[in-house]
């Protein structure tokens, strides 16, 4: 987008698209890790220049979907405007990045545009991968199949699951890392919270299918949620993902990840589908990416300091990057400050030794196991637990579900997207 006007929101001053060329500071996406990082740099260098690559128009609060879904929030009190979080001071280029060439320093947007810089973050999120089920683009909405995944869907999950009436319910999870991986089973929690109250539960069975072998990896938590299961008689399909949904039929077909297991064919009358994830085709086809390994195709970044290992003015932060913990907006919260912390750093002229910032794997995953009712997860590298409050948080606690529907919102809109949290 080629203009020469700046749009003023309020007091809000964002230069949008005025086609300069180079800059000192680029970031790929304007999501949660992409405001934070500009909001904490700026507040940190006034008048540093930055740019911010991002298309979208719209900005989403994402970990209120699982809310959405079980009827509890209007999906519009999700979103705002992405002019409205853009910091001061930045140039936004609405476009969309698709290609990287960190040799040249160089980034390319859709309609041809190079953009230059000194450094670069990396922070577009990751894409979801509605094809990667057979049937799924075309049935999510419909036939009893749903997802919380998508703006204008998890408000279909919330029709759906206030409209069963009994039956074979499945709630999925992939073989890919995910955003939020405590969220397929969230809105299981709150679908059987749900039709217990409505008085169909009794007539329904529920089953988590997960390529996992476990029901959460966190020591503590996963004997706490498997406790639930029992309780509450879910069914389990670990080591198995969905991988085709027959719509006609009202079939889903999972296959096994052992090389020797057997696929199953399971009959359903809701299917809730958490479907694949993969990072944005322009980082997994350039040399900022992993070539080989589990984490193929995922942005290559020190696990501590989040720096590139062969680039190291290019910086990585959020879902995009290959660190051993959970993508979620908490973690990001914890890797911003490393990052515009160590580019600061590295632009001064400094190395990042032992006295750089470091990021310890720090994630959070509020595990909403009901109306009301709440796991709090808090844990770094190694799946290691770092609780925050001062009493078992492997419990089910209604002040935590307070905390996740009342006080992240608010922390979320008004400190972390400014950099002040």
């Amino acid at each position: 987008m080629e203009t020469t006007r700046t749009e003023i929101t309020g007091e809000s001053h964002v230069g949008i698209g005025v086609g300069r060329t180079h800059h000192e500071v680029v970031i790929i996406g304007g999501g949660t890790g992409g405001i934070t990082v500009a909001s904490q740099l700026l507040r940190a260098r006034e008048g540093m220049d930055i740019a911010v690559i991002e298309p979208s128009t719209e900005h989403y609060y994402q970990p209120l979907w699982t809310l959405v879904g079980g009827g509890i929030y209007p999906k519009e009190r999700s979103r705002r405007s992405e002019i409205s979080v853009m910091p001061d001071g930045v140039e936004w280029i609405r476009e969309r990045a698709t290609h990287v060439d960190p040799d040249r320093q160089i980034v390319e947007t859709g309609s041809g545009r190079k953009v230059g810089y000194d450094f670069l973050v990396v922070a577009p999120g990751l894409t979801i991968d509605w094809g990667g089920v057979k049937g799924l683009k075309e049935t999510v909405g419909r036939n009893g199949v749903c997802s919380i995944y998508d703006y204008e869907q998890a408000e279909v999950v919330s029709q759906m699951l206030h409209e069963f009436e009994g039956g074979e319910a499945y709630f999925t999870s992939p073989a890919t890392p995910i955003k939020c991986g405590g969220a397929p089973q969230k809105i299981m929690w709150l679908a059987d919270d749900l039709w217990r109250r409505r008085k169909v539960r009794d007539r329904t069975e529920i089953t988590f299918a997960t390529a996992g072998t476990v029901i959460f990896g966190v020591p503590g938590f996963k004997e706490a949620l498997e406790e639930l299961v029992e309780e509450r008689e879910i069914h389990t399909l670990f080591e198995h993902h969905l991988v085709e949904i027959r719509p006609e039929q009202r079939e889903a077909v999972f296959a096994p990840l052992a090389p020797d297991g057997e696929t199953e064919v399971r009959s359903y009358d809701l299917l809730h589908v958490t479907p694949p994830m993969k990072a944005p085709d322009f980082v997994s086809g350039s040399t900022l990416a992993h070539a080989e390994g589990e984490s193929k195709g995922w942005m290559n970044v020190d696990i501590h300091t989040l720096q590139h290992p062969d680039y190291p003015n290019v910086f990585g932060v959020g879902d995009v990057a290959a660190l051993p913990t959970a993508k979620t907006g908490a973690a990001v919260r914890k890797q911003a400050p490393v990052v515009a912390g160590n580019l600061l750093r590295v632009a001064d002229g400094g190395t990042l030794g032992d006295d750089a910032s470091r990021y310890d794997g720090y994630s959070s995953c509020p595990i909403v196991t009901g109306y009301g009712r709440l796991i709090l997860a808090e844990f770094g590298y190694d799946n290691e637990p770092m609780p925050t409050f001062p009493f078992d948080q492997t419990k089910e606690r209604r002040s935590m579900y307070i905390l996740k529907k009342y006080g992240l919102p608010p922390l979320y809109w008004n400190l972390m997207l400014k950099g002040r949290a």
